[in-house]
């Protein structure tokens, strides 16, 4: 069984064969190369969740632009410390192979009560670990509009999801395999579930060596409560 870890905090011709050679190696994935893709894909999902959620004020980020959109990045320094802490141990992970769900957590400050959930599932192909089968490859195209896909449905979650009407805090929840380079400052939590929760998967999309499927279960509204 794995284990979970909380953070928390109170991304013809020569030449033609040549270049037809080239093209093949700009497109091959490693699993080093898919580890900073989806590294970086957690860092801008978690900035625009937390911008768009209105957990963080809105005045504190900044604009970047990234997989065709104009997403946001904080400017606040102890979210970023915390942010960059988080997700380069989280890259090594991925590149071991041993990351298995990322969570970002939203509670309630006055309620001490989770109300909403952003799970990262994360599936690893085994035979990139072992070393096994052919080379891997897909173009960073593709892999950029699948992103894209996922920050629009982000952006649009406002339109569903329940007003935070009150002061918000995060944690980040990792649930890896086996690992024995835990970092010290790094503990061990519950999984933060919410009773009586709606579940929305939003897309997924792959390298080819790492599969992430989005989604995010909140608390109902008070209204929604039959």
């Amino acid at each position: 069984p794995g284990h979970s870890i909380s953070n928390r905090l109170s991304v013809r011709t020569m030449s033609g064969q040549v270049q037809t050679q080239a093209l093949l190696q700009r497109n091959a994935i490693t699993l080093q190369g898919s580890a900073q893709i989806v590294s970086e894909y957690f860092q801008y999902a978690v900035n625009n969740i937390l911008y768009q959620r209105g957990i963080y004020p809105q005045e504190t980020f900044d604009v970047a632009k990234k997989y065709g959109s104009n997403l946001w990045l904080t400017s606040d320094s102890e979210l970023s410390l915390y942010l960059n802490t988080v997700l380069s141990q989280t890259k090594e992970w991925l590149a071991q192979g041993k990351l298995r769900q990322l969570v970002l957590v939203v509670t309630d400050v006055a309620a001490q009560e989770v109300v909403e959930r952003w799970t990262f599932d994360i599936d690893t192909n085994k035979d990139v670990l072992a070393g096994k089968g052919p080379q891997l490859d897909k173009s960073d195209k593709e892999i950029q509009s699948e992103i894209s896909a996922i920050m629009r449905q982000i952006s649009a979650s406002v339109s569903f999801l329940p007003l935070l009407e009150s002061r918000c805090t995060i944690d980040i929840l990792v649930y890896t395999d086996e690992v024995d380079d835990v970092p010290a400052e790094w503990e061990d939590s519950d999984p933060r579930n919410i009773n009586n929760a709606e579940m929305v998967a939003l897309r997924a999309f792959t390298t080819k060596v790492h599969s992430v499927k989005t989604m995010v279960t909140f608390k109902q509204s008070d209204g929604d409560v039959l």
